[in-house]
């Protein structure tokens, strides 16, 4: 298989950064070139400070891949889908690149950003920074643990990664930044919030399948396929923010959209039996974008940079 770029399936970090793009009209000239080379420098900076576990990937926006890549498009990329239901929304902001950074040092991730950035210069607008962070134990800022899902080992790879054709080793990427209503949460009980998320929240035990309510968020999410196969994604989630705005930038890498988009579509509207998300009560997604992260060797081969 092509070579992935490193951060779409790295194990969990300390903090992260994560920077939104848009380009400058006619950077497309110049752009792949210098994306092949931002990846490129990602990947060997992974190499060179694997005591700090750095890693990242660049993500081409769903609306703009086709002015930098017009030969070629990866077949189920899409804008982010759009849903809404009474008060519940998952709205799209598109952005042309999306430039995740990822290790167990600060410093670093500043750095690493100001290397990106120096690169950028001329060609893309920096349009938002957010730094996240590990909370306790892989915990949202709900308290309860998050990405207990998520796939493990070998496993990350099968599921986050294309398989085979000209965008083997790529991942479609979703984000969204959710801005969470802490008051409103920590005044409910115990007993309101476990059922809200459908597992315990200190223990971290999921309900037993007949005792979880239809609106719990694990409910909401855990799909199964025609076929009856999980429909898996491979969460990057961290938690961000500060004493006036709170919340979770949520990252789902996965070798098809399918499965986001259904999981979405699942918790604003339901199951058809008015059964949504409870979780939306207390938690608002603000941003939605769609990218697809190519392989490096798919980078170098569109810049024309010897593998």
């Amino acid at each position: 298989m092509p070579r992935e770029q490193g951060g779409i399936c790295a194990e969990g970090n300390l903090h992260g950064l994560y920077m939104m793009f848009n380009a400058h009209d006619g950077a497309e000239a110049a752009l792949p070139s210098v994306l092949a080379g931002l990846a490129s420098w990602m990947q060997q900076s992974a190499d060179r400070n694997a005591d700090c576990a750095f890693n990242g990937f660049v993500g081409i926006g769903a609306n703009y891949w086709d002015n930098l890549y017009p030969q070629s498009r990866p077949a189920q990329l899409s804008p982010f889908p759009q849903f809404s239901a009474d008060d519940r929304h998952a709205p799209s902001q598109p952005v042309d690149l999306f430039i995740h950074l990822r290790s167990d040092r600060v410093d670093f991730n500043h750095v690493a950003a100001q290397e990106v950035c120096r690169r950028l210069t001329g060609l893309a607008e920096l349009v938002e920074e957010v730094r996240s962070f590990r909370y306790l134990d892989n915990r949202d800022l709900t308290g309860f643990v998050d990405g207990t899902e998520n796939p493990v080992g070998s496993h990350r790879r099968e599921v986050a990664l294309v398989g085979e054709g000209e965008f083997a080793g790529g991942s479609y990427i979703h984000t969204q930044r959710y801005v969470h209503n802490m008051g409103l949460w920590q005044q409910q009980s115990l007993k309101t919030q476990e059922d809200t998320i459908g597992r315990t929240k200190t223990e971290n035990v999921e309900y037993p399948s007949a005792a979880k309510p239809a609106f719990a968020h694990v409910k909401r999410t855990n799909l199964k396929d025609a076929n009856g196969k999980s429909m898996e994604i491979l969460r990057q989630s961290m938690p961000y923010g500060d004493m006036k705005e709170q919340g979770l930038f949520f990252i789902s890498c996965c070798a098809t959209p399918v499965h986001f988009e259904q999981m979405l579509k699942s918790m604003v509207h339901g199951d058809g039996h008015g059964h949504h998300d409870h979780l939306l009560n207390y938690t608002q997604a603000v941003t939605g974008a769609s990218f697809f992260a190519p392989s490096l060797d798919f980078f170098d081969l569109a810049a024309n940079l010897p593998r």
